[in-house]
């Protein structure tokens, strides 16, 4: 009987160390203002997948009149852009949105964002999580800010 009830007592210790799983997050983001109020800015991340396969469907914020992903490439010598409306996730992967591949195109970036030096974005996943990140705000000719390596390391 002891044995019984020791494994009864056991059993709820044993089940939470397996512990959630891990989620799809997103560090590293910023947004590097267009020198021209009438061209769009450009904004940056790094999504990180979590234990399961999503995909990023959209982005959204309050701070700019819209928001698009689209993804620049080499095509017979020249350089093109393309808009994406998904992008994969894959579970325990990287994926980077950075000069000269993929990004955000935000048209119309408002004055109190840029007051603040930040805003908010939203990123919708294709699971139905949506993660609030706020995004630096880099005025033009300012030095790209380093990518922090493990940023998130607790997650």
């Amino acid at each position: 009987m002891r044995a019984y009830f020791s494994l009864i007592t056991l059993a709820p210790l044993a089940l939470s160390a397996c512990g959630d799983p891990a989620p799809t997050y997103v560090d590293q983001a910023w947004v590097r203002l267009s020198p021209n109020k009438d061209t769009p800015s450009s904004g940056y991340f790094v999504a990180h997948g979590g234990d399961a396969d999503t995909a990023l469907r959209g982005v959204l914020t309050d701070y700019a009149l819209k928001v698009e992903m689209h993804e620049s490439m080499s095509e017979g010598g020249k350089m093109t852009m393309k808009p994406l409306d998904s992008v994969p996730i894959p579970a325990k992967s990287k994926v980077a949105f950075a000069p000269g591949g993929k990004h955000l195109m935000l048209w119309g970036v408002n004055d109190t964002a840029i007051s603040r030096g930040k805003m908010t974005l939203t990123f919708l996943l294709a699971n139905g999580d949506r993660l609030l990140v706020d995004a630096i705000i880099q005025k033009p000719g300012a030095v790209t800010p380093a990518a922090k390596p493990e940023e998130h390391k607790a997650h």
